[in-house]
């Protein structure tokens, strides 16, 4: 990220005149009262997309499925999620946060319900494929509601509650699912996610008063078309380094959980409880970065400076992994939470320098899903060749003495 991306992130796209309208300027609670209910529609979703890697023992001993079957249905929300998400911006943009928060929600839920019917590696992968394309619905209203009801100066600190959804759906699903799973099976918890996802879908679709629109948009010189913010190389290379950051979040979420079960020797509930506590502090972290962005009046200059410090704790954690301790347990916590803490940024960036009327499908370019794909599809690869005998251990599927830990 160059001085140059730094220089144009606190300013309007050449060409725009946002000038909002009441809204962001009110100060009154609604907008409080919608972030939160846009907030609780991500975790939710995030609860299902995030769970779903923990009925892997359910998936391969219920279900009878081999362990390359298993990885496909893992990561059937996450296609569905790619498939989706610009589509759900552009939506966004046009119809607004209402319409694209509750009815996508709510459909990500019904289908769900199909997992009832439906038995095997294709049947459960198109579910969820279908269900995660639904349910990214709520990740494509990001933008819109932070561009839309809050000011400049408060937007770091609304866009860094939204994001805490992710560490949140995170925790959530690392409590719950695994002991819900393991108690009352695939079929039933998946159906708790469901009706989670639409009593929350419900409520959105009852409260969600869509923003205010700017009351000048965007414009080209003399008045003209609207400036495409994406002609010049600012908004790539935010979105470029947003997915590199976000490559070593969903990492230590994916493989934090192994670490501490097949190398460390941990239970799966208190190997969950550790790593939802690493998820709460990726929550902290995103609204604290946020509230640091507001004060210096700058998102990248923060994102640069956090990048630095998550590679060095990431250099530590590797380290220390070589010899599994204590201290590689506390580095695990702390890359949870430090490896979070960019993504509330690289939005407000994206979204400030797309204007209100693009930042639906702006936010949706940006690179955090193909990141976790890219984890995952790595992680598949790999664990046909780490496979051990069928436990129902969770990440037991995909095991490999850790350097310096023992082969037996």
């Amino acid at each position: 990220m160059g001085r140059g991306m730094a220089r144009g992130s606190g300013q309007s796209e050449p060409g725009q005149s946002e000038r909002p309208g009441p809204g962001p300027s009110d100060p009154g609670r609604r907008r409080w009262l919608m972030l939160v209910l846009g907030t609780g529609s991500q975790t939710v979703a995030c609860a299902f997309v995030y769970g779903v890697p923990y009925l892997v023992p359910q998936l391969r001993d219920g279900e009878r499925l081999s362990l390359a079957q298993a990885g496909l249905v893992v990561g059937a929300p996450t296609l569905g999620l790619v498939l989706a998400l610009v589509g759900w911006g552009a939506l966004a943009d046009r119809y607004g946060e209402r319409l694209v928060l509750g009815g996508g929600l709510l459909l990500s839920a019904l289908l769900l319900c199909g997992v009832r019917f439906t038995h095997g590696a294709v049947a459960l992968g198109v579910v969820f494929v279908l269900a995660g394309a639904a349910g990214a619905s709520v990740f494509a209203a990001s933008g819109r509601v932070v561009m839309g009801w809050f000011s400049r100066r408060e937007r770091g600190l609304a866009m860094g509650v939204r994001q805490i959804s992710t560490p949140l759906g995170m925790g959530i699903a690392a409590l719950l699912v695994p002991p819900l799973a393991e108690r009352f099976g695939l079929r039933t918890t998946v159906l708790v996610l469901a009706a989670m996802m639409a009593a929350v879908a419900v409520t959105a679709g009852l409260l969600v008063v869509d923003p205010p629109r700017p009351v000048a948009t965007a414009a080209g010189p003399g008045g003209g078309r609207a400036v495409n913010p994406y002609r010049g190389a600012v908004l790539w290379r935010i979105h470029g380094a947003s997915a590199l950051l976000v490559w070593p979040q969903f990492t230590i979420s994916a493989f934090g959980l192994l670490f501490l079960v097949d190398v460390r020797g941990w239970s799966a509930t208190s190997a969950g409880q550790v790593m939802a506590l690493g998820q709460a502090l990726g929550a902290a972290s995103r609204i604290g970065t946020g509230v640091w962005s507001d004060r210096v009046g700058s998102r990248l200059r923060p994102m640069r400076q956090l990048a630095a410090a998550t590679g060095v704790l990431l250099v530590a954690l590797g380290l220390a992994a070589l010899r599994p301790s204590a201290v590689s347990d506390l580095l695990l916590v702390a890359a949870c939470g430090l490896t979070a803490s960019t993504n509330g940024l690289s939005f407000t960036a994206i979204a400030e320098r797309a204007g209100p009327g693009r930042c639906g499908r702006a936010g949706r370019w940006g690179c955090r899903t193909p990141g976790r794909t890219w984890s995952d599809r790595w992680h598949r690869q790999r664990s046909d060749g780490w496979s051990a005998p069928p436990t129902t251990r969770p990440g037991s599927c995909c095991r490999r003495p850790w350097p310096g830990s023992p082969s037996g």
